[in-house]
């Protein structure tokens, strides 16, 4: 049996060998690209936080209790991009 394995496995060796080196490198290739993709989620969620306009607003009071009297439901939030009662200091 353990010969009939090894005479199979360098039978099938210089097929094995060029599979597993382009499979290891299709791993890497999706590895970078599945990082790639991720900074590029981070970078548009990190764009969109900074279009909230809470932090300039007057009624805006920093307090994790009450962020905001008018709208504390939604307050620093994505929601409050386009705030109707924004105004600024």
């Amino acid at each position: 049996m353990v010969l009939w394995l090894s005479s199979l496995l360098w039978a099938l060796q210089p097929i094995l060998v060029p599979l597993c080196f382009c499979g290891a490198w299709l791993l890497v290739a999706l590895l970078a690209w599945n990082l790639w993709r991720f900074f590029q989620e981070g970078l548009a969620i990190a764009q969109r936080m900074h279009k909230i306009p809470c932090s300039q607003c007057r009624f805006f009071s920093g307090d994790y209790r009450l962020k905001c009297s008018l709208h504390p439901d939604w307050a620093a939030t994505e929601v409050a991009i386009h705030c109707p009662d924004y105004d600024i200091h």
